[in-house]
């Protein structure tokens, strides 16, 4: 051993060391030999290469010549495997493909840049054929069948969609084919094909209008706080609503035996005080009254109980119609602290209760303002005096409990009449537009308005001033000082 040292390090002086593999360490250590001074056949094969300027890399194996592999394991003592790729066994087919399809797809490109594109060519499915002519014969089968009430609507000329310079259809783009029909796409092409004589017939309920001389006041969509599409059908859910939650015109003779007219009349009032002291709206006022009588209609109440079941109605409606309704605190006050906040809270809990929470009312309010925009739908100018004399007589029914046999429709019509015609005698005051949108021919509001007029006079001498000295301030134009010279009786 010490011997082969030796023979080592001189060796490493003279020639260089040769590469001990494993298998030569494993025949050195069976042996016990020194290992051999020249290196093999194949280094020496390497070395040459070498000095020729090849690449030092080891050739792989030529699988393809028995003669060449046979000579080769006979000098070498053992061949040690060469590695592919790491897919080489699972995957090779794939591989090669892989490399055949790089090749193919570089030789088509490099082609189709000497040669000129040529243009694609549909191939049409005839399932695609027939689902398309299905959906055209559906798309000729739509119709506007909407008739809407107004010209700038009605007529789809106007509408930008419909202008041909504007609007591309699918033919024309080419793609009719491939394009999928829709609802909205065939809604297009039907307004875009739409003769003047289908824009008759859309605008035939609004030719017929204007026939009759009725003024269409949901034309103006500008401000989206009217409504105007819904407003329609809002008003025909009032109507209906009027009669169902509807308060009782006879429960003073009926139920209640404690209180009486004049009672009632005091507390609104007094009530109207209140609504002009915390600044409320007109609407906050209409839904304290109106719930108040339909407590009354169901429930015996004391005369001790009766104003605080009046602040208490209207706290519930503050509630409901206010932004920034009064507190408690505030009611008990305007009271002289006559009731305490644990009375007027109790009182709530048993009105709303009774209600079912169910607050939404047609209130003579909400029918006056659909029925003066009416009435100045023929006006160039909107007139101010008008709106405040229709509700200066709206709200002096409010403590007549006469007029609660009324409809709140019926009375807002009837004070519309009453305006109209206290502020111009010259023409009379109902026309074909507020019969129209009131659903009330002159006829059918006689009674109303003649008693009305009598409210207006103050016929009666009535003490109860709050709402003559509201509506005789000048933000009101001061039209509680106004009346007729002529009599309304001639107009029936």
């Amino acid at each position: 051993m010490r011997n082969a040292t030796m023979a080592t390090g001189s060796s490493n002086l003279k020639v260089p060391t040769m590469r001990i593999t494993r298998a030569r360490a494993k025949t050195l250590g069976s042996s016990g030999g020194l290992p051999p001074l020249h290196p093999s056949v194949r280094q020496d094969k390497k070395q040459g290469l070498v000095t020729q300027g090849t690449k030092s890399k080891r050739p792989a194996p030529d699988e393809n010549n028995p003669a060449n592999s046979s000579s080769t394991a006979s000098q070498q003592p053992k061949r040690r495997a060469v590695l592919r790729d790491v897919t080489n066994v699972l995957c090779e087919n794939p591989y090669m493909n892989c490399i055949n399809g790089n090749k193919f797809q570089v030789k088509k490109f490099s082609d189709k840049r000497n040669s000129k594109v040529t243009p694609a060519i549909l191939v049409k499915k005839p399932e695609l054929e027939d689902r398309k002519e299905s959906m055209i014969e559906e798309a000729r089968k739509v119709k506007v069948e909407e008739s809407q009430e107004h010209c700038s609507q009605a007529h789809f000329k106007d509408h930008p969609l419909t202008q041909p310079s504007e609007y591309i259809t699918a033919a024309q783009s080419g793609l009719a084919d491939l394009m999928p029909v829709n609802r909205s796409s065939c809604y297009g092409i039907t307004l875009q094909n739409t003769t003047p004589k289908d824009e008759s017939k859309v605008c035939l309920k609004q030719e017929g209008s204007n026939s009759l001389g009725i003024a269409d006041i949901d034309s103006k969509h500008k401000d989206p706080l009217m409504c105007s599409l819904y407003a329609p059908d809002i008003y025909n859910n009032l109507h209906a609503m009027e009669l169902d939650r509807r308060p009782s015109y006879n429960y003073m003779e009926k139920l209640q035996r404690d209180i009486n007219k004049g009672m009632r009349s005091i507390l609104i009032d007094w009530l109207v005080e209140v609504s002009e002291e915390y600044r409320l709206v007109p609407d906050t006022l209409y839904l304290t009254v109106h719930l108040i009588d339909r407590f009354l209609s169901e429930h015996y109440i004391e005369k001790q109980k009766l104003q605080l079941l009046g602040v208490t109605c209207m706290l519930i409606a503050s509630k409901y119609e206010e932004i920034c309704a009064p507190r408690v605190e505030e009611f008990c006050f305007i009271t002289d602290n006559t009731y305490s906040k644990e009375e007027v809270v109790r009182m709530e809990s048993l009105v709303l209760n009774f209600l079912g929470f169910q607050l939404a009312a047609p209130t003579t309010k909400k029918f006056l303002r659909r029925f003066v925009q009416a009435s100045q739908a023929s006006y160039e100018v909107p007139s101010v005096e008008l709106e405040f004399m229709a509700n200066y007589l709206a709200e002096l029914t409010l403590a007549e409990y006469s007029f609660l046999k009324f409809l709140p429709s019926v009375t807002a019509a009837s004070a519309v009449f009453l305006a109209r015609w206290t502020l111009d005698q010259s023409n009379h005051p109902w026309n074909s537009t507020l019969e129209h949108y009131t659903t009330y021919k002159a006829l059918d509001l006689k009674t109303t308005v003649l008693l009305l007029q009598d409210l207006q006079m103050n016929t009666t001498g009535s003490t109860l001033n709050a709402i003559r000295e509201k509506y005789k301030q000048p933000k009101f134009k001061s039209v509680a000082t106004l009346s007729s010279p002529k009599p309304v009786q001639s107009l029936f």
